[in-house]
């Protein structure tokens, strides 16, 4: 798959099938869109090409939603590649572009750089200069400039009942299973070992303690989870924390993962997390002794998960 980071360095010979929208998460719903895609390239000489954005339209045009992802950039090219698409923009969206009629950025977009010869498209998609133009808009865009549009009827979409919002809502909800049923994999994330206080190896439980830098990342609820870390080629099964730890510490946030049969020194290592299950609630215990229990307990429940 060819990456492009804006719509002007993308170059293709043949004419292309195009789809577009934000793609956060790639949840099954999306998935059933790029089937589609994939499929219409299928015994025609086209590209198929995925046109999404650096980032979310609602973070530029509403400032003050503060909206979370699913997806990093870097892990949405990795879902997308396994999809088997031939090209993904991944274009910055900024207050020129949605300043764009929409008739503007279909001539100037779709037509005279990405050289389309048919667009995929939801029915309740909008585009342009606030949302104004919508699929009958396109319809007739697509008749003035030659091309073909195929449109996902209600009925499919609704079928499906899967949306990036719904998706979001469950994760935040700490309804992990949920999650990854719209997702259709396993909600993941990355992040790098840092240096803790190192209370868990005292009760018999290490951790590693994990910092994310993307701020815009979803993270689930405070709670206990179980888990598989993956690095350097290997992958890790474990339970993880996320919360206060409010029976030992009780101040600052933290994602805290025990492995159940890893010894080695993971500082400064970036692990990619794949969430499973909701086991619990954080509880504040009355001792230690009752923690170390509970964490003995939270290790039954995901080996037998496993």
């Amino acid at each position: 798959m060819k990456v492009f980071h804006s719509i002007s360095d993308f170059k293709c010979e043949k004419r292309t099938i195009v789809t577009l929208g934000t793609f956060d998460g790639v949840h099954l719903g999306h998935q059933r869109i790029i089937n589609r895609l994939l499929n219409s390239t299928q015994n025609n000489d086209l590209e198929s090409v995925v046109l999404t954005f650096s980032q979310h339209p609602r973070s530029v045009l509403q400032a003050e939603s503060n909206i979370k992802l699913l997806n990093t950039n870097e892990e949405k090219i990795i879902l997308l590649e396994k999809k088997g698409i031939n090209n993904l923009i991944i274009h910055p969206f900024d207050t020129l572009f949605s300043e764009l009629t929409g008739e503007e950025f279909v001539k100037n977009v779709l037509v005279d750089k990405l050289n389309i010869q048919k667009i995929i498209i939801g029915y309740d998609h909008r585009f342009g200069k606030n949302r104004a133009s919508d699929i009958h808009d396109l319809i007739y865009f697509g008749k003035k400039y030659h091309f073909d549009v195929e449109q996902i009827s209600a009925k499919e979409i609704d079928e499906i009942s899967i949306s990036s919002t719904k998706t979001r809502k469950a994760i935040q909800d700490g309804n992990i299973k949920l999650a990854n049923q719209y997702l259709g994999y396993h909600y993941t994330f990355t992040g790098k070992v840092e240096k803790g206080k190192q209370l868990g190896r005292t009760i018999g439980f290490p951790t590693a303690n994990i910092s994310i830098e993307n701020t815009q990342k979803i993270i689930p609820k405070n709670g206990v989870y179980i888990v598989e870390g993956s690095w350097q080629g290997k992958t890790h099964q474990g339970m993880m924390n996320i919360g206060t730890k409010p029976t030992v510490d009780g101040k600052n946030t933290t994602i805290e993962i025990h492995f159940f049969d890893v010894n080695e020194d993971l500082y400064n290592l970036n692990l990619t997390i794949s969430v499973h299950e909701f086991i619990r609630e954080e509880v504040k215990f009355n001792s230690i002794d009752e923690l170390k229990s509970q964490l003995q307990q939270d290790k039954t429940t995901s080996l037998d998960y496993f």
